[in-house]
């Protein structure tokens, strides 16, 4: 059975997370090795929070929210990504917020390059971004899809036409809406929105301050390289960032390509306010928030 990754089964329903099914639906298949037990408690690894580090959910879905909230904000973190509606009451409950939501914004590989697809993400749109303001969700997410043989100007059309059609509301309430740069050649065979040229065409074009790119690194790195000399011309179009190691997607340490701490000083360096997001699997075998810890303190810059 083919493995589901976290943004595949965002039409997972709301009864099968309140079931205890959340992560799975979500992630990229969880590691057995994670422990789901109490949570040991965590000094503190943030020391200078120049870069407000967040961490995505489905890469430790075996850990209980609650307990995972705690170990969280024992680190030093103010905020976990990509959750859905109702986790992020959860995490508020527990002093932090949502960095990125889901909002119904589409798949990855159903998104605003069809047409078909817009009337459905702008009527959840409509609905739950108020309720992300509510709730202090500075960002919620949406995808370019797939290609399916679409030339990429009739796909900066359509998506250009869909995202105008939420603008509005997003600015309106001063939630983000972040279209995410994936990568084609690796984990989302066909995605039309591998380069970010691509990407900042398409939100040049929108021209919102609350329609932006979520600059996944991972994806990027293996798409482009030269990652630092793109997040500084493209500083403006950026208003979320994603992590993990190259190549692998796992632990960002010496097994691995990205220089994570001259990465993240370049992205303070630009003045950036939002969030930067670990969304790396932790090895088998490992302690999954001594993986964490690794990675909050290299890019606590």
């Amino acid at each position: 059975m083919a493995k589901l990754t976290r943004r595949e089964a965002l039409g997972t329903s709301v009864m099968a997370m309140a079931a205890g099914l959340t992560g799975l639906a979500q992630g990229r298949g969880a590691d057995p090795a994670q422990p789901a037990a109490a949570i040991a408690p965590q000094e503190r690894a943030v020391k200078k929070g120049r870069l407000k580090q967040s961490v995505s959910r489905w890469c430790y879905q075996r850990i209980p929210m609650p307990a995972f909230c705690k170990a969280v904000s024992e680190l030093g973190l103010t905020a976990i990504d990509l959750l859905e509606e109702p986790e992020w009451a959860v995490v508020r409950d527990h002093g932090l917020i949502c960095s990125m939501g889901y909002a119904g914004g589409g798949s990855i590989a159903n998104g605003l390059n069809v047409k078909a697809n817009h009337d459905a993400i702008v009527k959840n749109f409509e609905e739950k971004i108020p309720k992300a303001a509510a709730m202090k969700v500075p960002n919620v997410i949406t995808f370019f899809g797939n290609r399916r043989g679409m030339s990429d100007s009739e796909a900066i059309a359509n998506c250009v036409e869909g995202l105008n059609r939420v603008k509005a509301i997003a600015e309106a309430n001063n939630v983000t809406i972040c279209v995410e740069l994936l990568n084609s050649k690796v984990d989302h065979k066909d995605y039309q929105g591998d380069r970010t040229a691509f990407g900042i065409e398409i939100v040049k074009a929108v021209g919102s301050p609350r329609v932006k790119l979520l600059n996944d690194l991972y994806h990027m790195q293996i798409m482009e390289g030269d990652l630092i000399r793109t997040i500084r011309a493209g500083r403006e179009h950026f208003a979320h960032y994603h992590t993990g190691g190259v190549p692998g997607r796992h632990e960002l340490d010496a097994t691995q390509e990205v220089q994570w701490a001259s990465v993240c000083t370049a992205i303070v360096d630009t003045g950036y306010q939002g969030y930067v997001a670990h969304e790396f699997t932790p090895s088998q075998g490992r302690d999954p928030l001594t993986s964490l810890r690794e990675a909050i303190v290299l890019c606590d810059v």
